[in-house]
């Protein structure tokens, strides 16, 4: 459901109009073939797979209501919105809220003013996400300069969907040795349906599309191509860049690109846009992975469609936001106050789904939401003793420059790395092993671009820069789901001093804490100082050594 109110904004002297744009989502289980291989019990919204992607203007207040009808806890997550002063509606489960207890709702507020482009919402509690609890966001760009260079927008939304609810495969993964795992590919969704029906794209001889690409995805990678065409790429995770010829995109779980694409004046062919579906780390497996699939770009109903030869992956000049620069052109961010290096580390490493660590522990929650316990330890909300060591709790300060180092030493297994709260400045990547073959690659151009989510190829590092200019919790995880439940994570404590003084949590996540039994001050346990009695033992990871260093 859709209700919009207007709005009255003035900024710089300007009157503009913007909307109160109310959505509605009654979160509950349906029972669906999305696929036509498997119907199994999902999870959508008013009835219905997929949900309808959201539309706004920049400046516009979005207040998106969850009414959890499950028989579990429920959040939504905005992914890529900044969530300035209103980290309480981050949506990320046990971080900054406990969730929406069954037979609950709640209302999340997320304001517009200083963000647009192309981004997505799903459920970040257990794997609900994955079930079908997810949808694109679109928040329409009010710069002039930006409108004047397309026509039309066009959203193309990927999936991977699995074959089963994921949990049930999560656990049976656990306990699987890898060499007796029999691989359960999840098929591929375009726009919501079967990617082997998808609906064409119609093109108008001369028009510019902006083609916004949203990798909803919890699993597998995307490659996007429209061979005859030449793609202007304009936007990295809802970050506006200056133009930058690409012949195709590679999205990882989580990331979005936008891309001006002109159409030929000629309405003699029909064209295809290739979507490939695929996964480094998996065994190739001829029709499964990767998986081919083409939408067709329609210029005249009996046009043919014209074909290309097949080309190497290498041959392709790929979107690269390394070579990329942002519209805004913020510089470089110096000096740098604080450097951190987090590497990822791995146990079990003979089963299915392996345990994982962005530092020395694996990520697992705890009683009380880190949120509530650096708003309510006073000053010692700025000591590491407060927060369970499973956290991976990294605290820092009010506007400093922070330069963060991820190192994936596996030789095999890729990773996407999402920040919440954040974009960061992509700054470099190399090896992880410096006698590698692998080159260093550092930001062309003036400014580094900045996004939300990267990939961290295997055996390499990227170097990433933020500043600390947004106080309060942040999750930093791997957007591949069963990896971030098996403890690939680990979060910022942003200014809690700050935090303590400006931000004002909404009576209702302290209430569903309680009503779920969760402690709502103190430190992770719910007690004094560093008294974590009645907290599970942290899982310790050993591997290479992380450092934190500067004040």
């Amino acid at each position: 459901m859709l209700v919009y109110t207007l709005l009255i904004l003035f900024a710089g002297g300007l009157q503009a109009l913007a909307a109160r744009v109310q959505v509605t989502w009654d979160v509950g289980y349906l029972n669906i073939s999305r696929d036509g291989l498997s119907t199994w019990q999902a999870i959508g919204a008013n009835g219905k797979l997929p949900i309808p992607p959201i539309y706004v203007t920049q400046g516009d207040v979005l207040e998106l209501t969850a009414i959890n009808h499950l028989d579990k806890p429920v959040t939504l997550h905005t992914h890529g919105l900044f969530q300035r002063n209103s980290t309480y509606y981050d949506g990320a489960g046990m971080v900054t809220e406990c969730a929406i207890p069954p037979g609950s709702q709640f209302t999340y507020i997320i304001e517009t003013r200083d963000q647009s482009g192309t981004y997505w919402i799903h459920s970040h509690y257990g794997m609900e996400g994955i079930d079908g609890l997810r949808a694109a966001l679109v928040i329409r760009d009010q710069d002039p300069q930006l409108l004047d260079e397309y026509d039309e927008d066009v959203l193309l939304t990927l999936e991977d969907w699995a074959q089963a609810p994921l949990n049930s495969m999560v656990d049976m993964l656990k306990i699987t040795p890898l060499v007796n795992l029999i691989p359960n590919h999840p098929s591929v969704l375009i726009n919501g349906i079967n990617a082997n029906i998808s609906q064409p794209i119609r093109f108008t001889p001369g028009r510019r599309y902006r083609l916004r690409v949203v990798s909803m995805s919890f699993t597998y990678w995307f490659k996007v191509r429209l061979p005859g065409h030449t793609m202007q790429v304009i936007e990295a995770d809802g970050i506006s860049s200056h133009p930058s010829a690409a012949d195709g995109l590679d999205l990882g779980p989580g990331q979005r690109y936008s891309a001006i694409i002109t159409a030929h004046e000629s309405l003699e062919y029909n064209y295809a846009l290739n979507v490939t579906f695929y996964s480094d780390f998996i065994p190739r497996i001829p029709g499964l992975t990767p998986r081919y699939h083409k939408v067709p770009i329609v210029y005249h109903d009996d046009a043919p469609v014209k074909t290309y030869p097949v080309i190497e992956d290498h041959e392709v000049k790929w979107a690269d936001e390394l070579a990329m620069e942002p519209r805004d052109e913020q510089v470089l961010l110096e000096p740098v106050d604080q450097h951190i290096v987090r590497n990822i580390k791995v146990l079990n490493k003979e089963m299915a789904l392996p345990i994982h660590a962005f530092g020395d522990y694996a990520y697992d929650s705890v009683p009380v939401p880190p949120l509530l316990t650096a708003l309510t330890t006073g000053n010692m909300a700025l000591s590491p003793s407060v927060y369970a060591p499973q956290l991976n709790a990294i605290i820092l300060k009010h506007n400093h420059i922070v330069e963060l180092e991820l190192c994936n030493p596996d030789s095999i297994i890729v990773h996407t790395y999402h920040s919440h709260g954040h974009a960061f400045q992509v700054v470099e990547s190399g090896p992880v092993n410096k006698n590698s073959s692998i080159p260093v690659k550092r930001f062309k151009g003036r400014q580094p671009m900045r996004r939300d989510t990267i990939t961290l190829a295997a055996g390499q590092y990227v170097r990433l820069r933020i500043k600390a200019d947004n106080p309060g919790v942040w999750f930093q995880h791997c957007h591949q789901e069963q990896h971030n439940y098996s403890g690939l994570a680990f979060m910022f404590i942003e200014a809690p001093d700050i935090m303590q003084r400006t931000l004002h949590v909404p009576q209702e996540v302290v209430n569903f804490c309680r009503m779920l039994g969760h402690p709502t001050h103190g430190n992770s346990a719910g007690r004094i100082g560093s008294d974590m009695t009645g907290i599970k033992p942290p899982l310790k990871i050993l591997g290479l050594t992380d450092s934190i260093s500067g004040s």
